[in-house]
């Protein structure tokens, strides 16, 4: 009777273990309000206990985009997530290098944190390219997706999404660094830490 009561108290203490982690992936060239909107409303309205802010080393995409090293959209990621303890900065990419498919990181990350349950953060207009990831057949057996809706968008896919509301932020990354070298202000549209270390670094002016 003894032993039953045990193995109840350590299956309790496993279940009480088991965190739920969200990913917001991407290049973060520069990170922007939106990124930081989109990860604070998955993260607050599915009760995460951490989201995670993760620059890729090499974006897996056939229309490559210019980016700058990692070093300095990591420090960028840093700098507009302090303040805020629901976020943290992984590396993982960064520091396996190469092209950076979300397979092989959840397999890395779930080998690491067996105890940790994964939410993958696209955009709305994001989910009906989920056909064409790697492997995605075996990838949401792995993570759950979570896909922030947009206007214009449908709420469509034939893998499993859990959908939340995100007020709409029309930021991109593209459009803050043509901003950047045109010398135009982009306050506002950016976190003033960050504004401050493209300043510093003299990033995105050619």
């Amino acid at each position: 009777m003894q032993f039953f009561v045990l193995e109840e108290t350590q299956a309790h203490e496993e279940v009480e273990k088991r965190q739920r982690v969200g990913i917001l992936g991407g290049t973060f060239n520069p990170p922007h309000f939106g990124h930081l909107i989109m990860a604070e409303q998955a993260g607050k309205k599915l009760g995460l206990d951490k989201v995670y802010f993760m620059p890729d080393a090499e974006p897996p995409h056939i229309d490559r985009k210019p980016f700058i090293a990692g070093r300095h959209r990591s420090e960028m990621v840093k700098r507009s997530i302090a303040g805020n303890p629901l976020f943290e900065l992984e590396t993982i990419e960064l520091e396996r290098g190469g092209k950076s498919y979300t397979i092989d990181t959840m397999e890395e990350l779930i080998r690491r944190h067996p105890h940790t349950d994964y939410y993958f953060i696209i955009g709305g207009d994001m989910v009906e390219y989920l056909p064409k990831w790697h492997r995605i057949n075996e990838l949401v057996t792995m993570v759950n997706f979570v896909g922030v809706a947009r206007p214009g968008y449908e709420k469509i896919s034939p893998y499993p999404i859990i959908w939340v509301d995100s007020p709409e932020v029309a930021i991109s990354s593209t459009e803050v660094r043509k901003m950047v070298r045109n010398g135009q202000s982009v306050r506002y549209l950016v976190p003033e830490a960050v504004e401050q270390y493209m300043m510093e670094e003299g990033l995105y002016l050619d």
